[in-house]
This record gives C-alpha cells, structure tokens and sequence, in this order.
C-alpha cells in the first residue's frame, strides 16, 4: 500500500512538471522596452479582450458593465513610440450587465441608443505623451452622434511570440474618462454618476 502511495505521488508529481514544461514552451521571451517591440500594424484579438464601463451609483457604489465586441487598429512606431496611432470601436448593442431586460432598457434611446447610433468610436490625432511603458493619446470620442476630445491612457505591459500559434502579441490595458452629460445622455445626476469610466484589457496581434 506504501508503494501505491508512493507511485501515485510521484506521477501526479510528473503531471505537474510536465504541465510546467508546456507552459514554458508556450510563452517565449517577452520584450518590456518599447523600443524593442516589433513596429508595425496591430489588430485587437477579440478573443482575449475584455471591454469595461463603470458608473457611480447612489454615491455609494459602481455599476459595472461590459461589451463584448470591440476591434481596434494599432499603428506602432517603436523608433518614436509616441508618434503610434490608434484607432478602437465598441459595439454599442453587445452590451452586457447580467440581467437582459436591464440591458434592453440600457441600449434604448433613454440611454445608449443603439439603433441610431451603434457604435462608439475612438480615434487618436496627434503624437501621445509618453511616461515609460505608459502612452496618453489624444483624440476623439465619437458617442451618441457627438464628437468630443478625450485622452486614451494606455499601458503597454510588453509583447511576446505565442509559440503555439506563432503570433506576435502585445499585452495592453487602457482606460478612458468621459462625462456622459457630455454626449447628450445626462439623466439622472447625481443618482447615477456623470462620469464613466471604459477599462480595457487586451492584447493586439501583429499582422
């Protein structure tokens, strides 16, 4: 019995480190410095990417959402990355809070509207402002029908080859600030907050 024990143990022990081997075979080196990132066009993989929004609420708390579709183009200069440009979308109408009927009530014209206007588009103009791995860019928030500047504060956490597929991939998390009251959906206030805040985690393949 002794011996069985011993046998288990060391085979779920081997399970273990083979599991880890695989790991490691998978994930090759990762670059941290931005000018060592690879140049060139990104896509967002939709596939590892999660879409974020926050609201206050009663003052107390924030309401978290979510959508579930988003693309997004990055033009990366690692020579001057703060010369990159940057172009995302969010459709409006794969909103998801958990609860259905909240999100139809959600994408009607009382507040998204997302038949009229089915996407929120943000693209940057002009070169970012840099602080290590950290770009700010400018640009402009295109949301219910208005266009307003804004800034996309973006993380870049490093990129690597996935070795089971054989792509590029950069690691991102991004956030924006904007006033809803801003772009014509200001109901509510103070009861649900003003302010929203969109927090992206992704990752962009390289073509």
């Amino acid at each position: 019995m002794q011996f069985l024990k011993i046998t288990y143990c060391l085979s779920i022990v081997t399970v273990l480190l083979s599991l880890t081997a695989c790991g490691a075979l998978l994930s090759g080196e990762v670059e941290r410095e931005l000018i060592e990132l690879k140049p060139g066009a990104y896509r967002l993989d939709p596939h590892h990417t999660t879409v974020l929004f926050k609201v206050g609420h009663l003052a107390v708390s924030d309401f978290v959402g979510r959508f579930n579709q988003a693309s997004a183009e990055l033009d990366y200069n690692a020579s001057d990355p703060a010369d990159s440009q940057l172009r995302a979308s969010v459709n409006l109408a794969s909103l998801d809070v958990n609860r259905p009927d909240f999100a139809d009530t959600l994408k009607s014209c009382d507040w998204l509207c997302t038949g009229r206007y089915p996407q929120a588009v943000f693209e940057s103009q002009g070169r970012a402002r840099r602080d290590g791995n950290s770009l700010v860019f400018p640009g402009f928030l295109d949301f219910r029908g208005v266009r307003k500047a804004v800034e996309l504060h973006v993380q870049i956490n490093g990129a690597t080859t996935n070795r089971l597929t054989g792509n590029y991939t950069l690691g991102f998390e991004a956030h924006l600030l904007f006033n809803r009251s801003d772009f014509g959906m200001g109901q509510f206030i103070p009861a649900v907050g003003d302010a929203v805040r969109i927090e992206v985690y992704a990752e962009f393949i390289r073509r």
